[in-house]
């Protein structure tokens, strides 16, 4: 099995998902797109779904089959983030344009930042002038990582994006990791300060942001701040090992919270930071992580 580290992790993938289906006893199906799902006629068509000439109920997409009452939906394992109100995020500037920013916020369309949704410097309440349009880029320009909430959703499935409270704005000192969104449970609080010292902000869009320390902004600017100083070796170690801890989870499917953040950081310890990329680690990290949150 040496030879072949990819087989390792599958069968560590394989072996987790077994332990969490076998609490239900439930095997879930899984339908490739095309096939057909139900015969029936007297149901509501979902997601996922399509009617054949024969009036039969087939999948669009690969995934799982959700029944509510006579609704018949497929969930996809994989898809593009669907944002809902409320829902935190961390995107990227795309692009500035009049009074608003573009973010990528790893969804269909970019979302939009209105510059009538952001706290100005001074936190004053006041419209927007036009010198506060031209000055955009002061505040936010591409590239730059932002930490935001859904306000509301367009017809075209666009995000309406804001950033009114103080927790949220500009992000600094620290990565930005991928992952599956669907790896990320609707929460009270997605912020997180880990016993480590370092801060956790876990996006409902599959977007991780590891912060090398849990000061925050000053808030007399309005979430538009950039920490420039030096951060010190130790707390680039820990970013980077809470990295790789969060794309082992990612690997091997399990539910990214700062609970299982945390037992993966702590059952890393026998390892170096960049070890923690070996399929050996990987497996053992992962197995270990699954092993405590299942006591």
């Amino acid at each position: 099995m040496a030879d072949y580290p990819e087989i390792n992790i599958r069968l560590a993938v394989n072996r987790i998902d077994n332990n969490l289906i076998s609490r239900d006893n439930i095997q879930p199906r899984i339908y490739t797109p095309g096939e057909g799902v139900l015969t029936q006629t007297d149901y509501l068509r979902g997601h996922g779904t399509y009617v054949d000439e024969d009036e039969c109920l087939r999948a669009s997409v690969a995934g799982i089959l959700e029944k509510v009452n006579k609704l018949i939906t497929i969930r996809p394992l994989k898809a593009r983030y669907q944002g809902e109100i409320g829902d935190v995020i961390v995107g990227r500037i795309t692009e500035v344009q009049q009074s608003r920013w573009k973010v990528d916020t790893n969804s269909k369309l970019d979302s939009v930042l209105l510059l009538s949704s952001v706290n100005l410097p001074g936190g004053e309440l006041r419209r927007r002038s036009a010198e506060d349009e031209q000055t955009m880029r002061r505040y936010l320009q591409e590239g730059d990582l932002i930490c935001a909430e859904v306000q509301s959703t367009y017809q075209d499935g666009s995000l309406s994006l804001h950033t009114r409270v103080l927790k949220y704005g500009k992000l600094s000192q620290g990565v930005m990791v991928k992952v599956p969104p669907a790896l990320i449970k609707r929460k009270k609080t997605h912020f997180h300060h880990l016993a480590n010292g370092a801060t956790l902000i876990l996006g409902n869009n599959g977007y991780v942001w590891i912060g090398a320390s849990s000061q925050s902004a000053d808030k007399s600017e309005g979430g538009f701040t950039q920490d420039l100083t030096r951060v010190a070796h130790e707390d680039r170690e820990i970013c980077a090992r809470l990295r790789n801890c969060v794309l082992i989870l990612s690997t091997c499917n399990i539910l990214l919270t700062d609970t299982s953040v945390t037992y993966a950081y702590e059952e890393s310890g026998k390892y170096k930071a960049n070890e923690l990329l070996q399929p050996e680690a990987i497996v053992d990290v992962a197995l270990l992580t699954h092993h405590r949150l299942n006591q």
